[in-house]
This record gives C-alpha cells, structure tokens and sequence, in this order.
C-alpha cells in the first residue's frame, strides 16, 4: 500500500535520514527529548527539522537498504505520535452524519444547527466532519491517512458512526453512509484515492459543503426561545433534503445515475461491500452506532445488526424518572430496560452515556443513580461514558442557570461524585471517556478540565486504589508471556441472560484480553438464535499489529483470543446449548472461520457437539 508521500527521498535527504533512523533503532526506548537531539543532529538539507510523519515515511520506505536492517513494528511505535490510540488493539476511525432533525427536546443538549443534534462545532472530531462536509468517503479516508502518516496501522478499523439519533435517519442514508465508509476502507487499503471525485460532487450538489455551509451564515446556534433546532436545521437544509429524496426516488426508479455523493445504496450493494471486506487490507473489526432508548425495537435491533452493527451507544444519561421528566428526555427509565433487554438480546456490546450533574440531581443522588446502573441487572453496560453536564448558552438548561434552579457542581463536588463511581465501576464495564471534549470556550459555567479522569485517577491513587474498569487495567505496551496471566471468570446477572467475563489478567489484575459469554435465560429474538449460546466480544489487548504480523511478548500474538473462544464452547456446551454463536464484525468474519464458525443469516455459529 503506498499513499502520496511528503518529501522525495533524494540523496540529500538520505545522507540525513539513514544516520538518523540507525540511531532510532538502536534505541529500545525513545523519549521526545533523545527525538529532538537527533532532529537536530541531522536536519534537513534545506534547514528546520524533520518531523515524526516525515521519519515514518523514511523509515518505511528504506528499511531493508542502505544498510538498515528490515521493517520491524517496534521502530515504528517509537517513532508513532500518540501510540495510545491504537494501545488497545484496534484503530478507532470516527465519523459523523450530517445535521438532521432528532427526536429528542433535552433541556442539557446544544443546539448548534451546523452540526447533528448535541454535538458542538469546535469539537475535535466535528471540526473533521464539517471540513468534509460531513461525507463518510471524504472523512473515513481522511482519518486513515492521517493514521498513516502518524505511523499508527490502518489493518483493524473500530468503525464509530456518531451524530444525532441514527435510527432516525431514513434507511437509504443508513444504508449509502455505511457503503461508502467501507468504500473508503477498501480505496485507502488498495492505494486508491477518489477524494477529488467526492470533493467535486459536493462542492456542486450539497448545501453541507465547507464552502457553503451555515458558518457562513450569521446563524451560530438556535436561540431556543425563537426557533427550535428541528426547525431552523428543516429550513436550513429543506432543499438538501428534498434533493436527496427525489434523487433518492430517481435512482431506485432507474431514471438517474449516481454522483458519488448521492446518499442512496441498496442492501445488495451495502452486502456487497461487506462481502468484500471480508479479506480486505482495511477491514472493519467493529461498527459503533449510537441511538435513544426510545427507539430500539426487535425490528431495530435486527436491522441494525443487518447493516454490521457490533455496538451500540446508547442514552441513559439517567435512571431517575423523575430527573428524565424534569430535563425533557422524552421516554422513562422502562424504555431504557427494554432497550438493554432487546440488544443484549441480540448480542451487541452496549456502551451506554450517562451524565451526572443534571437539572434535578445532586452529588448523593448521582451517585446512588451510578450504583442502580450496575446493582440492577436490567442494565449492566460492558461500557461507559461519563458525560457530567456542561452548560452551554444555546441549550434551554441556560434558563434554569440564570433563574437559579440549576448550578454546575464545585471542582471538589464532581471529583468526590466521579471518585465514587469509579470505585463502583465492575472489572467487566470500560470507562471509555469521563468528560467530553467541548472546548472551554463553549461552557458558560462549570468544568472546563477535559483532563479530569486523570485527576481522579491521581486521587484514587492517593487513597492507595485504583479504578477496577477495563481501561485502567490494559497491558497496553507492556511485554506478557503465557506464564504471566491466568484466567479468570466473572458471572453475573444480564436481566434476560447469565453473562460470564472470562479474562486474562497478570497477578495485579492487568488485562491482556477478554470475552463475553451470553448464556441465554428466555426466548431467542429471532429463530436464528435459538438454542444458542453467544458470543458478544472477544477482544484482546496491547499495540494494534498488522494482520499476519507478530511480535514477541505482545499480547496479541500469544493466541489468546483462540483460547479464550474454546473456554467459552467448552462453557457453553456444558450448560446444554447445541450451538455457539458469535456476532461477529464484518472483518472478522475469516477469523472466525478458522476457528470453526459458520455462517448464518446475522451471525456466525459454531455446532457445540462437535467443538474442538
């Protein structure tokens, strides 16, 4: 796979280049500050620096001549820029869909109408979907290079779809956003680059591109009093998605061709791409959606798996009927039980969203709030992020701040109700994110520290603990052998199911890898599932390697995700179930394959009678 390079690796720049990696590689650790002596040690010929990307793309391009020795992994951590995205063995690529109008009237949420429902326009990853005008291609491929080039591997792809409800969005976008992310897998995986055809076709058909869009207009947010977000997104975007359905309509008919930005694909299309991924340089090893409690249904939970859909982030924010009522949520604590039921169900991973700090809570309510999300087995999520209220001037919670009703907590308040909760958190849930990144500019009043599970942690560590959750716990870089870990399994009460954690973990309880094992306790959602056992997640952490790599004392490579599946037949057959199912990711189909799963309609199974 080869991508456009940034520098032309003449004499010149070789005579700089080999001394320079030689004495990389000679290093088994290095820190910024021996980086920064070697940059200028050997700078570029025409003066200033060479950076990291440009070092990763030497490196990769003359390792095995000139006298450096062959491609090794390990050269390229140390030259990596921010190895932990990838520590946990997996590249996370996030999009988002385009603005469109939500369900939901939630009094804590933003309203700016450039972005879809609750996310922020100067927000990291928001900023990214605008300037590509919110196109999956365009932002999918754009994530993978910018990995690339920050030596960061681009083989296993976590694909997270975010932005608003997505099962409020009509079917075909679903469908055409979903394709075309994996189109783009498929191009950067090839070395193929369609990005100027997609730029094109945007900068003529669509009122999301850069150049046209609602930052241009003197329209910054909705003055909540005046107009709602659904309303000013309907009249912004009225004519983009009256387009978009006739053109829609056109296409199914056979009366249009399709641009590359048309948001239309069939299921056989989307199966099509799916099929392909199978074996792909690029291939998708996960596919996050995030939706409401409200609307998960039997139908929704088997559609959305019909898509590739592995995860779902889904709402809490809440357990108290009455703080639901009071900041507008729009369903109740029931709608929340029976989502939880219906995925668990179906076999997703459920991370759900839950925020302290809400109009009508207090530091002990919230705290007990966090105590019912795992002492109640109706929820239970495998994981979590911790979203504490931010005020922000166009969300109609500003009217409850200046009446006095509603205040943000102290600093010491939110770190004792945060402090708390990690202590509650089960080893089998993952705080992926405590905090959201909206910059402090954006928050009237309140936490402005996006650091701020670092300054729990550092508390816990004061009182001589650490937060037992997933995340805490990952080997990342460290080197394992099979002797350092053994196994260990957590049973527990899934509401409609036995959940069993099984995990390998060293002495101090770090995690080297996972699986969660469903035992069913009631009726299949879909006759595909009966008499079967599931599957929800293997996973199996340390650095993120290319597929068919290997590299000793790495966790990945210790062949522990395959025991991990024979612990779990062997489990599973021994409670009586005929069948061991999986719900696989598109790109791990193969994997699965070798390790005796056959396909099914949703998932994959493996007969129990005849496990290995």
């Amino acid at each position: 796979m080869r991508h456009s390079t940034t520098l032309e690796l003449d004499d010149r720049h070789r005579q700089q280049l080999i001394p320079l990696l030689s004495a990389v590689i000679e290093l088994d650790v290095l820190s910024p500050e021996q980086l920064n002596k070697l940059q200028r040690r050997y700078p570029q010929p025409d003066g200033g620096m060479y950076s990291r990307s440009q070092l990763i793309q030497a490196y990769r391009e003359l390792a095995g001549s000139y006298g450096l020795p062959p491609h090794d992994d390990s050269v390229l951590l140390r030259l990596r820029r921010k190895p932990v995205r990838t520590s946990s063995g997996v590249t996370p690529v996030t999009i988002l869909t385009k603005p469109f109008p939500c369900p939901g009237t939630c009094i804590f949420c933003p309203n700016d109408v450039r972005m879809p429902k609750s996310y922020l326009s100067d927000e990291p990853g928001a900023q990214r979907a605008e300037q590509n005008g919110f196109d999956p291609y365009l932002q999918t491929y754009t994530r993978l290079l910018t990995y690339y080039n920050t030596g960061h591997p681009t083989d296993k792809i976590e694909l997270i779809i975010l932005g608003g409800t997505w099962s409020f969005y009509p079917e075909s976008y679903q469908i055409w956003f979903i394709k075309r992310a994996f189109d783009a897998l498929h191009d950067f995986g090839n070395g193929v680059d369609q990005r100027a055809a997609v730029e094109a076709a945007l900068q003529v058909g669509s009122q999301l591109h850069p150049s046209r869009n609602t930052s241009n207009v003197q329209l910054m947010g909705v003055d909540v009093g005046a107009s709602s977000y659904n309303q000013t997104v309907q009249a912004l975007y009225r004519d983009e998605m009256h387009r978009s359905y006739e053109m829609a309509q056109a296409i199914a008919r056979g009366e249009q061709p399709r641009s590359p930005v048309d948001e239309y694909a069939t299921w056989d299309e989307l199966e099509a791409v799916h099929q392909e991924n199978e074996t792909a340089a690029c291939r998708c090893v996960g596919l996050v959606v995030e939706t409401r409690p409200d609307h998960i249904s039997e139908a929704e939970v088997l559609r959305v798996r019909r898509l590739g859909c592995t995860k779902v982030q889904i709402g809490f924010q809440s357990l108290n009927d009455d703080v639901l009522r009071l900041n507008k949520r729009g369903h109740v604590v029931a709608a929340t039980r029976r989502a939880v039921r219906l995925l668990r169900q179906s076999g997703f991973k459920i991370h759900a969203h839950w925020m302290p700090n809400l109009y009508g809570s207090s530091p002990a309510a919230d705290v007990d709030d966090y105590r019912r999300m795992f002492d109640d087995p109706d929820f239970r999520p495998d994981e979590l992020k911790v979203y504490p209220c931010s005020l922000i001037e166009s969300a109609e919670l500003m009217q409850r701040y200046e009446d006095g009703s509603w205040q943000p907590y102290t600093h010491d308040e939110l770190l004792g109700v945060l402090t708390e909760t990690f202590k509650l958190t089960p080893e089998y849930c993952r705080l992926t994110r405590v905090i959201r990144d909206i910059p402090s500019t954006d928050i009237v009043s309140g936490n402005q520290l996006t650091n701020f599970r670092q300054i729990v942690e550092d508390e816990l560590k004061r009182q001589g603990m650490r937060s037992p959750d997933i995340r805490a716990r990952e080997i990342r870089h460290q080197q394992v052998r099979a002797d350092d870990l053994h196994l260990d399994e957590h049973h527990y009460d899934g509401g409609c199911s036995e959940e069993i954690f099984l995990q390998y973990i060293t002495a101090d309880r770090d995690i080297a890898a996972f699986l969660r094992l469903s035992l069913p306790t009631g009726a299949a959602i879909t006759p595909e599932l009966e008499g079967a056992a599931m599957i929800r997640e293997v996973h199996v952490y340390g650095q993120s390697l290319e597929i068919g790599d290997s590299s000793p004392g790495l966790a990945q490579h210790l062949g522990l995700g395959r025991q991990l599946i024979e612990r779990a037949a062997e489990i599973a057959q021994a409670r009586g179930y005929a069948r061991l199912a999986v719900i696989s990711a598109i790109g791990t189909r193969e994997y699965y394959r070798k390790r005796g799963f056959v396909d099914g309609k949703l998932y994959q199974f493996r007969n129990l009678d005849s496990s290995r």
